[in-house]
């Protein structure tokens, strides 16, 4: 019975998973972000990485959920990314469930949760579960980095490459973020 409920356990917690970055590696939870969105919002994410951001509930009016989906720079200092202007970055995203809609990658001033420049790569329609199979630049992709003005994104935790896709149907949002610098 025990072996039952736990793999009915996994089997829902697989079912409700949509997508999410699995390289360059995402930022992840921790310390900061129980302490910023509370531990119910850590162990949903824990338990699904690819959860919609709806599906998060916090009352902690320090936890922004629609920057890197909570997670803080504070927990993820060891992934930061060095990256040079015309980089090419590779992208895998895994999309169990598959929503259309709008997607791109972009460069997030994380201080001011802004968008600098242009996404570096955008889709009109993503992840369209009408399809047969989705294409293939859905979980497989590479984004330029451009040249950024002096000094920007220069310090780690200032700047994040951010995954993003809303499943217009659904009204789910995803987000993952690659915290970076770019080399001097």
């Amino acid at each position: 019975m025990k072996y039952t409920l736990i793999a009915i356990a996994a089997f829902a917690a697989s079912v409700a998973g949509h997508g999410n970055v699995t390289s360059p590696e995402p930022r992840g939870t921790g310390p900061m972000m129980v302490e910023t969105c509370g531990q119910a919002v850590v162990d949903a994410v824990d338990a699904d990485p690819t959860l919609p951001i709806e599906k998060l509930e916090t009352d902690n009016a320090t936890c922004n959920l629609f920057l890197c989906r909570g997670a803080t720079f504070d927990d993820n200092k060891d992934k930061v990314q060095k990256f040079s202007p015309n980089q090419t970055v590779d992208f895998k995203v895994g999309l169990p469930i598959p929503h259309e809609g709008p997607a791109n990658v972009s460069i997030v001033d994380t201080a001011k949760n802004k968008v600098i420049g242009e996404p570096l790569i955008s889709f009109d329609t993503y992840a369209d579960e009408k399809l047969a199979t989705l294409p293939p630049n859905n979980t497989e992709f590479s984004v330029k980095i451009p040249q950024l003005a002096e000094g920007e994104c220069t310090q780690p935790g200032a700047c994040v490459l951010q995954w993003f896709w809303f499943g217009t149907e659904a009204k789910q949002t995803y987000e993952n973020c690659v915290d970076f610098v770019m080399k001097e």
